[in-house]
């Protein structure tokens, strides 16, 4: 394993909706803010489009600005090939026709020397998840 690779930190991936193709950008200078802070590293980040027949078209960075989208250029090259097609064709079977999709891949960069760290000392990562927030609202909630 490189060396770059054993101090990585863990690497998620998330697909994100966007109905009816409506991006408005509100989320994409908060995106910014945590690349910025070191927080996260992107890996990759696509986007495809569910076209209302079923059928897929994946969109460049540079012309998935949809409607008064700021300017996606600041992503443009996050793409290591780790992305390939039956990865979006995966990601645009969730989602509804006449809907885009941005797949981000992404690498939790504050938690890459704990990982690190776990790793030299012979710890491995066997299981991983993520708990629905209506499901923690729901087990955190009094019963009424």
């Amino acid at each position: 394993m490189s060396t770059e690779l054993e101090e990585m930190g863990p690497v998620d991936y998330v697909v994100v909706e966007f109905p009816g193709s409506r991006m408005t950008g509100e989320g994409l200078p908060l995106l910014v803010d945590l690349v910025d802070r070191g927080i996260i590293r992107i890996i990759d980040l696509m986007f495809v489009k569910k076209e209302l027949d079923g059928s897929l078209t994946a969109l460049e960075l540079s012309g998935a600005t949809g409607d008064g989208v700021p300017e996606l250029a600041v992503f443009e090259g996050a793409a290591t090939g780790l992305l390939g097609e039956s990865d979006l064709a995966e990601a645009a079977s969730v989602i509804e026709p006449g809907s885009s999709a941005g797949v981000l891949v992404y690498e939790n960069a504050w938690a890459a020397p704990f990982a690190a760290a776990l790793r030299r000392s012979g710890a491995q990562m066997v299981a991983s998840g993520r708990i629905p927030l209506q499901d923690l609202i729901d087990a955190l909630e009094p019963a009424s």
